[in-house]
């Protein structure tokens, strides 16, 4: 029996997509999954679906907040949040740092996974910027590229490839039904099937007939 393709579209301006991408990290070596990393644009999503930001409502804001929080230990990701983050996200476009993934997904993809992680860390452990170029090299530099590479992929954010690339990814996403993130497909039995936010992975593995070991499994192994 073949691998299953998981594709996973997420955008780093999004706890939860940082939250379904550690876990599915550490289960791609478990279960019989391929991996796929699928750098896209939330704010398009949002737009194009007409969804708007959970924190926009309140009470909800609320909520996120102590559910970010418990989410973060239970699958031990280093997110720290407080009330002044949702404001924080509000006034920073992840866009640029979209489209500097999504040439380093064009260039070199096996660096794809440890550049996500470093801008979720910068964005939500360290609390500081990710949409400036010099932030952006930063977080190049501490993920491992070259001062080569990370130059050459930031001239590349304002290629109309790039462009076309992250515009690509994001629309199939959208041809999926995604209207928010992390939107995780599981291509089975010849169909795509959408699974959204990182508390759907346990029921990921049971539709496609995978043992969920918990949040960091290589603890129970």
């Amino acid at each position: 029996m073949g691998r299953t393709v998981v594709e996973l579209f997420y955008d780093v301006i999004s706890p939860y997509s940082w939250l379904g991408f550690e876990v599915l990290c550490r289960y791609q070596h478990i279960w019989n999954i391929d991996l796929r990393f699928r750098p896209a644009f939330l704010g398009g999503i949002m737009q194009q679906t007409g969804n708007k930001p959970p924190a926009m409502l309140p009470k909800r804001a609320e909520y996120l907040l102590k559910d970010v929080k418990r989410m973060a230990k239970y699958y031990q990701v280093p997110i720290k949040i407080s009330g002044d983050d949702f404001q924080r996200i509000f006034r920073t476009s992840s866009l640029v740092a979209m489209r500097f993934i999504t040439a380093i997904d064009m260039t070199k993809s096996e660096y794809l996974e440890p550049l996500s992680r470093e801008f979720w860390i910068r964005f939500w452990s360290q609390h500081e910027d990710i949409s400036q170029p010099e932030n952006i090299l930063t977080v190049a530099r501490q993920a491992g590229l070259s001062s080569e590479l990370s130059q050459k992929a930031l001239e590349m954010i304002s290629s109309p490839t790039v462009k076309d690339r992250l515009k690509e990814t994001t629309d199939e996403a959208l041809k999926y039904g995604a209207f928010g993130m992390p939107a995780v497909v599981a291509h089975h039995n010849g169909e795509p099937h959408l699974f959204f936010g990182s508390d759907r992975l346990e029921l990921l593995g049971s539709f496609i007939g995978e043992k969920w070991l918990g949040p960091a499994p290589s603890a129970k192994l």
